[in-house]
């Protein structure tokens, strides 16, 4: 603790309180200057002293919330309405039944691996007959460096859906364009939880299963899985014999896998990241599925 009454003793005549307000008014400059009487020291000259710590701004949680959480809740909000869009033309389609309607079935299936509330899904279903006539369309393009995508789009007014994705291409460096579909095939999907299994079990579990191919990726929230790819005939055959092989399965479905990957140098990489991220943004789009590979 400082005492101000050593510094102050020399001002005879004046009391320390009230030389102690001068300094704190800001008088203290001319305090120091001014000698009240003959024979008087004068006082040195003193810099401002804070003798309690700085408060925080605070600003480091707001940069959190606002770099990693809004994002994480956006992208969290697209996905159920994705979804939900997914499953009302489903039961349009096919019937509120999932035992009747297997595109429903494994739509609530991945609604549920995703985590996504129950609620949500029965609202879906249920809001199915109230909603907006909606229609799924799939369209061509060409990325940076010359990769392929297939855009699944689910929407309610074609012709706009259709300029704003013309758009987001012309804008970072792609293009609608026929002959994407030939760089894909359409294949079953079992996705299984990674649970440490190594790359070379992964190999031996799908041949195991009867797959035909097995990928290591990640889902919307990072989290590492496995992908058995296999004929869309085989998917439920494949399904058993993984779990009957103490696989975790997560949920079964259609997609489309490349069968011609193009490789890409860093920047074409880049640039192409930024197209895929603008185009998932997009409220209408579904899915799109690419054809990139890095080059070594």
């Amino acid at each position: 603790m400082i005492y101000w009454s050593t510094f102050l003793f020399p001002l005879k005549g004046m009391s320390t309180g009230a030389v102690l307000r001068a300094f704190l008014s800001g008088c203290a400059r001319k305090l120091t200057r001014e000698v009240p009487w003959p024979g008087a020291r004068r006082l040195p000259q003193f810099r401002a002293l804070h003798a309690c710590p700085p408060r925080c701004a605070g600003h480091n949680k707001w940069s959190k919330v606002k770099d990693i959480k809004i994002p994480k809740d956006a992208a969290r909000a697209r996905l159920i309405a994705k979804y939900t869009m997914l499953i009302r033309v489903a039961v349009k389609e096919g019937g509120s039944n999932p035992e009747f309607n297997i595109t429903l079935a494994q739509l609530i299936e991945q609604c549920r691996s995703k985590n996504l509330p129950k609620s949500t899904i029965e609202a879906a279903i249920k809001g199915a007959e109230k909603s907006k006539a909606a229609a799924q369309c799939l369209y061509e393009a060409r990325g940076p460096g010359g990769c392929w995508l297939l855009i699944e789009v689910l929407t309610d007014n074609n012709t706009r859906s259709h300029n704003e994705i013309k758009h987001i291409l012309t804008k970072n460096g792609g293009v609608l364009c026929d002959g994407a579909r030939h760089n894909f095939d359409r294949k079953g999907v079992v996705v299984a939880d990674r649970d440490g299994i190594s790359t070379e079990r992964a190999l031996e579990l799908a041949i195991e299963s009867g797959a035909e191919d097995v990928q290591e990726t990640e889902d919307e929230e990072a989290k590492p899985i496995l992908q058995f790819i296999c004929d869309m005939s085989s998917m439920k055959v494949v399904r058993t014999a993984l779990e009957a092989l103490g696989v975790h399965t997560l949920s079964t479905g259609m997609e489309y896998i490349s069968n011609s990957p193009t490789p890409l140098l860093q920047l074409q990489l880049e640039a192409s990241a930024v197209l895929l991220e603008a185009l998932n943004d997009y409220p209408d789009v579904v899915r799109v599925w690419d054809n990139i590979q890095a080059l070594e």
